[in-house]
């Protein structure tokens, strides 16, 4: 054994020494890469005739290939015969032996596959000839030499003439040149040899037959179809096929080359009349077991045939003709996809087929009605949950949220054919829900989850392709199916996948319950009872809660006469949701379905006009006092000061807010203030107890959201009256604000001031400076430069704090209070929010901010500048703005090049900075002109005649002449780029 032997021996031994190991692996890679490649090619040769280990054969194998792709015009001629002759050797001797490892016999294959590319038909014009076994072998000799041919085609049609792979334009020359040859030369010989051979090893060497149908069915793809198409080739693959005595591996072999014979490329009226010829009747009429087995080609037939009759269509003869072979699949095609794994049947092609049938229909006859049914009945088995999922999808742990989200995935494509269904067929669509909604209100037990989820998901599916009028009008056989859903009690219930679908199809269909209000108490039995808020399963009850809440929205008035009844059947839903013992068990449940909506429902039914005015406020006192009265026992003790968030009383101050808020949401100011104010002083009495709750807990953030959106609310529906009470909150809120709590109480203030405007001048005067100092203590000057983007928390919201602020200062301007900004207490901030103002109009990189601000120094030179200085309300004013304002943001800001008159964001601030340079003249008239048009447009080297053109628009009346003049002004300034003028 020489030393290149015992390196490769060595690389390849995983427990050898690992510094010897790699050394090795260095001194291998370096015999590869270094020297002459022909010497290489010599060494491997010899190494292949004559060392007996399988890693180095391979090690040799693999440099011999990597030689012959990279370095092979460089070999020197008396180096090409030797390499033909010795793989040739190989493949017909030592390495085609049954013993030798299948990964040595695919290296080979790689190898002659390679030279064949090299060397075909030019140099090589025999080599596939050389490579066909020769019949008049010796019988143990042939099959080892018929598998290595097939390998030899396969990795052929791998490494280059298959089409199932990205090629580079060498590659697909060399594959044309190969396969242009082959058909002139040999592909004739190659076809009768592989029929031979399938035929004498069928039953005495399976495995070879196997590996020859697999090269043959690459090769049909692209060889003339007439060499297989016959009467030997054809009768012999179905032999196989059908055959009950032929092995597995060898029907699926045979089966692959018929489907390549389907999917041959070819014009529809040829490709139907080889479908016709193949007569694949005698395949459906399989016995189950054999159809399963052959289900990837019964498919592929089918889809074929619906190609062609989608292409020729269904007046002409060969488009009937097509219809015919296509309807004769079906049955065959229904059954596999129903009956078969998905590794036996890709899944995604048979719904693209079904989907693609059901589209070719537009008034189905009954044999095509027929059809249709069997494809519902294979949506509905393809749909249906595996019973070992059954306990996992109710308590929807883990292993049951991935089985419903792969569900839902998987439904997508059936849901698609669902609806070309329902369109085509909706009588039949109906009868077919029908029958499974009979069975399964019949079922005993929990027998029929699956069923049950099926049958409500399908109809609930229907509802989306009947439109809103079809829902209303209930016509046919739909309005029988909603009342038997209204009336609806499975067995299975209780089920979480079962109750959630039902409560959804049941809101689903609502619209026919709003015509037909008989059925009204059917419905809020469904809501209502132990199939809706009081089901056992508490994801089931808040979706209840949440979708009954959504009806009465739609039904409000006609649930009036209901009242009495709703409110007792909600009694026990209401005491639970805010008691201790609750909020102690369910903390971890939240989010927008948190059950509060009961609340709410019950508000919009009790906020009505309709009730009467001692009745609405019985009802809402039996609500509100219990809530009350549950808090002031929070409050009584005075241990509760030092309690932290996660404390079980303070969650449930937190529900019994949150109640209080949803309750309100029924509730108007009209109704509140002005009909019924007896409301509104339980309301006035409710807040009075919350603001205590915060006065105490106004650490607990958690619970001062919750407060902040029940104020909300409260300015909402309490209108003025709210003032002395709202002044107090507004303090309360502002004490140890973070970026959160800021961007709450902005979004507070500023609904404030957008509803009540200067009414709440005076508050707005008192929290002003705190708010100020607040929010620029919070921001940063990086964080008002920043600008769009930022990935983490704290940066989203900063910018959201940011963004609240200007709106804040916005709302402030634009509704009359911005004499607040001059306010003796309020003065300290005026410098730092005009150079905040000033700074964001002129650089901000979000536009829309910018455009707020400019809008906002339009609206203070309004408000404090007179006609002249002397009128001015802050002495000064006048001059920032001329000097700043006009200068930096309305010249130098819009010069700048990131300034792009393409966006569109960025037009509208240029008409709001051309606003403001009209609103300027018209204020400060030769002032403006003198420092605006003299000074600045001359600084950034403006042409006297231009600068004149442009005050001559100043004092015109169209904005829309001096904007389109202005742009154009400033384009022009862009060109020249000259002068002092630095254009960042």
């Amino acid at each position: 054994m020489d030393e290149l032997e015992q390196a490769i021996l060595l690389a390849h031994d995983p427990s050898s020494d690992p510094n010897l190991r790699s050394q090795a692996l260095a001194f291998c890679t370096g015999v590869r890469t270094s020297g002459d490649p022909s010497a290489l090619v010599r060494l491997c040769l010899d190494l292949l005739l004559r060392s007996p280990h399988p890693p180095v054969l391979f090690w040799s194998l693999q440099s011999l290939h990597d030689c012959i792709v990279s370095s092979y015009p460089s070999f020197p001629p008396s180096t090409l015969p030797s390499i033909r002759s010795s793989l040739l050797s190989l493949f017909s001797g030592r390495l085609s032996s049954p013993s030798t490892p299948p990964f040595l016999k695919n290296k080979l294959a790689q190898c002659i596959a390679a030279l064949i590319r090299t060397e075909y038909p030019a140099v090589w014009p025999t080599a596939l000839i050389d490579l066909i076994p020769n019949s008049n072998l010796q019988p143990h000799a042939a099959p080892a030499l018929n598998d290595m041919f097939a390998r030899v085609l396969v990795v052929l049609d791998d490494d280059l003439l298959s089409q199932d792979y990205p090629r580079s334009a060498a590659e697909l020359a060399d594959a044309m040149r190969v396969k242009d040859a082959m058909r002139t030369q040999c592909v004739s010989q190659i076809v009768r040899h592989w029929f031979e051979a399938v035929t004498l090893y069928r039953m005495s060497e399976p495995s070879v037959a196997v590996t020859l149908l697999d090269a043959a069915r690459r090769y049909i793809t692209w060889i003339d179809i007439g060499l297989v198409v016959n009467d030997a080739f054809l009768p012999l693959l179905f032999d196989l096929v059908i055959s009950p005595i032929t092995a597995s591996g060898l029907r699926l072999a045979a089966a692959g080359c018929l489907q390549s014979i389907i999917l041959k490329r070819m014009d529809s009226r040829p490709k139907i009349s080889l479908l016709r010829s193949l007569n694949l009747n005698r395949v459906f009429s399989l016995e189950p077991e054999m159809l399963i087995k052959l289900a990837s080609l019964i498919t592929t037939y089918a889809s074929e045939t619906l190609e062609c009759y989608r292409k020729l269509g269904s007046s002409d003869p060969d488009g009937l003709s097509s219809l015919e072979l296509l309807e004769a699949s079906l049955p065959s095609v229904f059954y596999v996809t129903e009956n078969c794994q998905e590794d036996e049947v890709d899944p995604a092609y048979v719904f693209d087929f079904l989907s693609d049938y059901v589209s070719t229909m537009k008034n189905p006859s009954e044999k095509q009605l027929s059809y249709l049914g069997q494809i519902l009945q294979v949506i509905k088995s393809q749909m249906s949950y595996d019973q070992t999922y059954r306990a996992s999808l109710d308590v929807l742990d883990k292993i049951g949220k991935e089985e419903e989200d792969q569900m839902a995935e998987h439904r997508k494509e059936l849901f698609t054919i669902f609806r070309g269904i329902c369109r085509v067929a909706p009588d039949a669509t109906q009868m077919f829900i029908r029958s499974m909604l009979i069975s399964s209100l019949s079922s005993p037990g929990e027998s029929d989850v699956e069923e049950a989820e099926i049958a409500l998901t399908m109809f609930y599916r229907y509802g989306e392709t009947v439109g809103e009028e079809g829902i209303k009008s209930g016509f046919g056989l739909l309005g029988e199916l909603i009342r038997m859903l209204l009336m609806a009690r499975f067995s299975c219930h209780k089920h979480r996948l079962v109750a959630l679908v039902y409560l959804e199809t049941v809101t689903k269909y609502i619209k026919f319950v709003q015509e037909n209000t008989q059925y009204i108490p059917h419905l809020l039995g469904a809501y209502l009872d132990e199939r809706g808020v009081h089901h056992s399963n508490l994801y089931v009850s808040r979706r209840a809660s949440y979708l009954f809440m959504r009806a009465v929205k739609l039904l409000k008035a006609k649930l009036v006469p209901y009242l009495d009844t709703i409110l007792q059947n909600l009694q026990d839903t209401v005491s639970t949701f805010t008691s201790l013992g609750w909020v102690d068990k369910e903390v971890k449940l939240s989010g927008t379905e948190d059950g509060s909506q009961i609340f709410e429902a019950i508000g919009l039914l009790i906020g009505m006009e309709d009730v009467p005015g001692e009745k609405q406020s019985n009802y809402l006192a039996a609500l509100l006092n219990p809530l009350c009265q549950q808090i002031e026992l929070v409050l009584s003790n005075a241990k509760l000061q030092q309690i932290d968030e996660s404390s079980t009383k303070v969650l449930t101050l937190q529900q019994i807010i949150m109640a209080l808020n949803a309750l309100s949401k029924g509730f108007n100011e009209r109704l509140v203030m002005s009909s019924r104010p007896a409301i509104g002083v339980m309301f006035k009495q409710t807040l009075d107890l919350v603001l205590k709750v915060l006065a105490i807990f106004s650490n607990v953030k958690p619970l001062r959201s919750k407060i902040t959106s029940f104020l909300h609310r409260m300015i909402d529906i309490l209108g003025p009256s709210i003032f002395p009470r709202l002044a107090v909150a507004l303090k309360q809120l502002l004490v140890d604000n973070e970026a959160k709590d800021m961007v709450d109480f902005l979004l507070l203030i500023n609904q404030t001031i957008s509803k009540f405007k200067t009414s709440v001048g005076s508050i707005l005067e008192d929290v002003y400076p705190d708010i100020a100092s607040r929010a620029f203590l919070i921001l940063s000057q990086d964080a008002f430069q920043a600008g769009p983007g930022g990935t983490t928390e704290e940066l989203r919201e900063l910018q959201e704090l940011q963004k609240l602020l200007y709106s804040f200062l916005h709302v402030m301007a634009s509704n009359d209070l911005s004499y607040v900004f001059l306010a003796p207490n309020c003065r300290q901030h005026l410098d730092a929010v005009m150079q905040l103002l000033l700074f964001t109009s002129s650089r901000h990189k979000d536009m829309q901010l910018r455009k707020a601000c400019v809008q906002i120094f339009v609206r203070l030179i309004k408000d404090w500048c007179g006609n002249s200085s002397s009128e001015d309300k802050l002495p000064g004013f006048r001059n920032f703005v001329i000097e700043k304002f006009a200068t930096d943001c309305c010249l130098y800001s819009v010069l700048d090049k990131s300034f792009d008159f393409r966006d569109a964001n960025t037009l509208l601030l240029f008409g709001e900075i051309m606003t403001a340079q009209k609103v300027m003249y018209d204020k400060f008239r030769d002032e403006f002109v003198m420092n605006f048009v003299s000074k600045n447009l001359s600084a950034v080297h403006c042409s006297q005649d231009l600068a004149e053109q442009y005050y001559q628009k100043l004092q015109g009346n169209d904005l829309k002449a001096l904007r389109s003049f202005y742009q154009s002004l400033i384009e022009n300034l862009r060109q020249k780029q000259n002068g002092s003028l630095v254009f960042r």
